[in-house]
C-alpha cells in the first residue's frame, strides 16, 4: 500500500466543511422536535471536522430555545438573514434592521393594489417581541408574541421584518403580488404557511450565511444546505450543494441539487450518513 492509500479501517473525509440546516420543515420534525438519528448524524459530521450553522427565519427570540436544547453553541444565522447570534455566547454578533419609513411606504402600495392587510412584526434584538396585529392568523405553538392594539406600536422601535397576510389571497399570490408591487423598495419572501415577509432590500438566508462562514473562515464552495421553502432559495444559490426535503415547496425543489426524505422522516440523517459513508 503506498503512503496514499486510504486503510479499510480509515473513515473517509467529509466532503463538506460546512453543514447549513435551515430549522422549521428541516431539521425539526412537525412537533418540533429533532430526531436522536439526526442529531447523531450532525455530531458525527462535526466530529469529522464540519461545523454546523442552522440558518432560520425566526428571529433570535424564537430560535434561542432550540439552540439551548439542542446544546448548540456555534453560530446561527436569524431573522432571514438579518442576524448573526453566536449561541455559546449568547450574544448577537450582526443585526440588519428594516427602514421603517421604507416599510411603511411599501405596506401603503401593496394594500393600494391588494385592498387591506393583517400585520405583524419581529422587533429587533436579543429580546425583541413578535407584534401581532388584530386578526392577524398565528400558528399554534409555544412562540410568545404580544399583541399589538394600537397600529402605531408597528413602527415604536426597529424592526427587523413585517409580517403580512390577506384576507383572502394565499401565501404564494399574496407574495408574488408584493414583490410585483415593491420588490424595487423591499424583499419579500413566503417563508411557510401562513408566513409571507417584507424585508430589507438585498438582505436574505444567503448574505447572513455567507457573513457567519466567513467568520468561521469558510467559503460558498464549502457548504452544503438544506431547507423546505422559497426563503431558502438565495441559499441554496451560495451554497455548492442544494438539498431539499421531500416537504419542500415546489420553487425550492425546482432550484435544489438533489431532494431528500421529509423532515419526519430524518432527511438530514439521510445525506450525512450517505456522505459520512463515502
Amino acid at each position: 500500500m503506498n503512503c496514499w492509500s486510504r486503510s479499510p479501517s480509515e473513515p473517509r473525509p467529509f466532503p463538506y466543511k460546512l453543514v447549513a440546516t435551515d430549522l422549521d420543515g428541516t431539521l425539526l420534525r412537525d412537533d418540533d422536535t429533532v430526531s436522536q438519528r439526526t442529531r447523531d448524524a450532525l455530531a458525527a459530521v462535526t466530529e469529522a471536522g464540519a461545523a454546523h450553522i442552522i440558518v432560520t427565519g425566526r428571529a433570535v427570540p424564537w430560535t434561542r430555545h432550540i439552540l439551548d436544547d439542542l446544546g448548540y453553541d456555534g453560530l446561527a444565522v436569524c431573522g432571514q438573514g438579518a442576524q448573526v447570534y453566536h449561541a455559546g455566547e449568547h450574544r448577537l454578533l450582526t443585526s440588519v434592521t428594516l427602514d421603517r419609513q421604507l416599510a411603511g411606504l411599501a405596506l401603503s402600495k401593496i394594500e393600494a393594489e391588494v385592498g387591506p392587510l393583517l400585520l405583524a412584526a419581529s422587533r429587533d434584538g436579543l429580546e425583541g417581541d413578535v407584534l401581532v396585529g388584530s386578526g392577524y392568523r398565528v400558528l399554534e405553538g409555544p412562540l410568545p408574541y404580544v399583541p399589538m392594539h394600537d397600529p402605531a406600536d408597528l413602527w415604536a422601535a426597529p424592526l427587523n421584518k413585517v409580517y403580512i397576510q390577506h384576507p383572502t389571497l394565499g401565501d404564494d399570490e399574496l407574495a408574488k403580488a408584493a414583490r410585483a408591487t415593491v420588490g424595487n423598495l423591499v424583499d419579500v419572501v413566503m417563508a411557510g404557511a401562513g408566513v409571507v415577509e417584507i424585508l430589507p432590500l438585498g438582505l436574505s438566508k444567503a448574505t447572513g450565511l455567507s457573513l457567519a462562514a466567513r467568520r468561521l473562515g469558510l467559503r460558498a464552495a464549502d457548504t452544503i444546505a438544506f431547507g423546505d421553502m422559497p426563503n431558502d432559495i438565495p441559499m441554496f444559490g451560495w451554497a455548492a450543494h442544494g438539498v431539499a426535503m421531500a416537504n419542500a415547496h415546489d420553487e425550492l425543489k425546482a432550484v435544489a441539487h438533489e431532494i431528500t426524505a421529509s423532515n419526519d422522516n430524518d432527511g438530514i440523517a439521510v445525506v450525512l450518513e450517505h456522505l459520512l459513508a463515502g
